[in-house]
């Protein structure tokens, strides 16, 4: 197991509720409710990073910015916006909340093949962490 995730597992325990999967490479904090959404690290080594929300992804070269990631996706301060068509999701956004007002920060995709069907709208959020001051 990499160095990253053994120091993910001893943030975490601060917060016993939480429950996660491990392996040598990743680990996944699994959502809380059905509001919530996963989020995942991977080290894939040479000091690169994978964070995943759900299927929202970013590629970091930097621990602490990939830890600071993670941990933003287990906050309140962050929420994730699907957009479905024909109830499948085919949009991942993350949101920030500043001062009240969300924020899109950026998105992961794909193809949509159903364009023409209506478009709808699905916010996820953990709070296992309530403020990424913490």
């Amino acid at each position: 197991m990499s160095k990253t995730i053994n120091e993910i597992v001893s943030r975490l325990k601060k917060y016993p509720e939480a429950e996660y999967e491990i392996n040598a490479e990743s680990i996944t904090v699994n959502p809380k409710s059905e509001n919530g959404f996963p989020v995942s690290l991977t080290d894939n080594g040479n000091g690169n990073f994978t964070v995943a929300f759900d299927f929202w992804h970013e590629e970091f070269d930097n621990e602490n910015d990939a830890l600071n990631c993670f941990a933003f996706g287990l906050s309140k301060d962050c929420r994730l916006k699907l957009t479905k068509k024909g109830n499948r999701p085919i949009k991942w956004t993350v949101e920030s909340n500043e001062n009240g007002i969300w924020k899109e920060d950026s998105t992961t995709g794909l193809i949509n093949l159903t364009f023409w069907k209506k478009t709808e709208y699905e916010f996820l959020q953990n709070d296992l962490i309530k403020s990424i001051a913490e």
